[in-house]
């Protein structure tokens, strides 16, 4: 089965789970705060939804330069001459003032540090910035991204951690600004990186996507925070290669979308 066919399955099978009965509780009274309906709605009606788009989210491989160290891509010393002036400074990290904010930036500056290591660049700014964020946001389910490179090699783990934690939203900011940055990273240099990526890699980019954007729809009605995220990641929607060759054409296209995304998420 093609990897597009396994695609139109799993969000075919999000489809079906959706349009199961749920039932309603009917004891709602004048002292139920809002943001407790909200969360009662969320665990009633799409939480069986969300905990699976997250489950298939989790099955997938990352962006191929950011596997663990002994099976990452490697750049030649003459590629690293070439340093690349796209990356966020890690300053940025303090201009993120809420909870959301600090997530993301987190998240995209841990993208653009394994970046930096790639051309043997300094990162002790990074461990700085990342450090702060870290523990600003006082997360314990990072517990679970010990000697993971990133959030996508842990993310089942982490997102059950972040659910048991009360942060379950959270996670999606983390993995929309990842998702993000990467392939803006990608896009700037696309000759450069392509060479890393082969057709399943690429299938499996394109259902993240649409993982990503589905299970951030959803959330979004109820978290306002992820109102913007919804916004941000539109242009990913003109992702659905199935090839290399496909994948490349794709990111030519998107690459000033996928800068504007870049920009709205960390400011």
């Amino acid at each position: 089965m093609k990897k597009l066919s396994f695609f139109a399955v799993v969000l075919a099978a999000v489809a079906f789970v959706a349009c199961k009965g749920t039932q309603t509780d009917n004891n709602q009274d004048g002292t139920d705060s809002a943001k407790s309906f909200e969360q009662e709605q969320i665990e009633k009606n799409i939480k069986v939804q969300i905990d699976s788009l997250a489950s298939d989210f989790g099955k997938l491989k990352p962006i191929p330069m950011f596997k663990k160290e002994g099976d990452k891509y490697a750049l030649s010393d003459e590629e690293k001459q070439v340093k690349p002036d796209y990356l966020f400074a890690p300053s940025v990290a303090e201009s993120a003032i809420t909870l959301a904010e600090k997530y993301r930036a987190l998240s995209a500056l841990s993208v653009d540090k394994e970046v930096a290591k790639l051309y043997d660049m300094p990162t002790d700014e990074y461990d700085e910035a990342i450090t702060k964020l870290a523990s600003d946001i006082n997360d314990p389910s990072f517990k679970v991204l010990d000697g993971a490179g990133n959030v996508f090699e842990a993310s089942s783990d982490l997102y059950n951690a972040m659910n048991e934690n009360g942060r379950i939203n959270y996670f999606w900011q983390l993995a929309a600004s990842s998702i993000v940055e990467q392939l803006y990273v990608t896009s700037q240099n696309s000759d450069k990186f392509i060479s890393a990526f082969d057709d399943e890699s690429v299938s499996d980019i394109t259902l993240r996507v649409a993982l990503l954007q589905d299970a951030i729809e959803r959330l979004s009605e109820y978290d306002p925070e992820l109102k913007p995220i919804t916004e941000a990641i539109k242009p990913l929607s003109v992702f659905n290669a199935i090839t290399v060759d496909e994948f490349k054409g794709q990111l030519e296209q998107a690459k000033e979308d996928i800068a504007a995304s870049h920009n709205s998420l960390i400011k």
